[in-house]
């Protein structure tokens, strides 16, 4: 690749082969070199793990003017130490972004997601980074309307950079039109039922983990809940750094240290 443009690295947790990736590549390959390293396979809900006791593999998948795309056996984490260690001993990204996500990975998916363990690993190596996802699980999903604000932002964030330790999650909600953008915290909410028990014909038990998710302040008009609820793309700064800080105060004034 040439020096030329900046480049930049994306993964995923739906698979190299998803629509929300390709289609990714499609709206901003005009606005860098591209290098994708994603998995073989879908790794939703993998977060931040990485393959401590397997080998991993990359395959090339294509290689065309300004846009390579790898395959990986692990998760999105191994995805993206691997592109690095790799691909970019030489030239670093200048942005890693994860997705786009089939679904949505606002209030405590952040948790869970891939996609934002693509993002949290980019940020921890000092590079922007910024996780997009559409509130739309279905495999051919309709990415196209996002383009314009996934190409503005994308290019916000190689002109300005991002505060050191944060990185962007960014949330589309499932409308015909947006009715704008909201820069919000991430909602407090809560998933149940997550385990379906079921019994198999030769006579164990498994479990199925599924679940259905809460907002617990649904009328609170700051968060990303509110806003995709209500038409509106979802901005949410997040920090690696996950001290509570107002309860290290506390417990500073608390007589906890000795």
């Amino acid at each position: 690749m040439k020096n030329k443009k900046p480049l930049i690295l994306i993964s995923n947790d739906d698979g190299y082969q998803s629509k929300g990736i390709r289609c990714l590549i499609d709206m901003i390959r005009d606005m860098g070199d591209i290098l994708v390293c994603a998995p073989e396979d879908a790794r939703s809900g993998y977060s931040c793990a990485f393959s401590a006791t397997q080998y991993l593999t990359l395959k090339q998948r294509s290689k065309e003017d300004g846009v390579e795309i790898w395959s990986c056996n692990g998760t999105p984490v191994d995805c993206v130490k691997l592109a690095l260690n790799q691909f970019c001993r030489d030239r670093m990204p200048d942005m890693v972004i994860g997705g786009i996500n089939h679904g949505d990975n606002a209030s405590v998916n952040t948790h869970y997601s891939g996609t934002m363990g693509v993002t949290l690993e980019g940020c921890m190596k000092y590079i922007p980074s910024v996780a997009f996802s559409l509130c739309d699980h279905y495999e051919d999903a309709d990415f196209e309307p996002m383009r314009p604000y996934v190409r503005k932002m994308t290019k916000r964030v190689l002109e300005e950079g991002l505060p050191k330790g944060v990185c962007l999650n960014v949330n589309f909600p499932l409308v015909s039109e947006f009715r704008g953008v909201r820069v919000c915290r991430m909602a407090h909410g809560t998933w149940g039922n997550e385990c379906v028990k079921c019994h198999h014909p030769r006579g164990y038990d498994y479990f199925w983990m599924v679940g259905s998710y809460t907002n617990d302040e649904p009328e609170n008009d700051d968060t990303d809940n509110w806003a995709l609820t209500h038409g509106y793309i979802a901005i949410t700064p997040t920090q690696i750094d996950v001290t509570a800080y107002e309860a290290l105060r506390s417990m500073k004034n608390g007589n906890w240290e000795e």
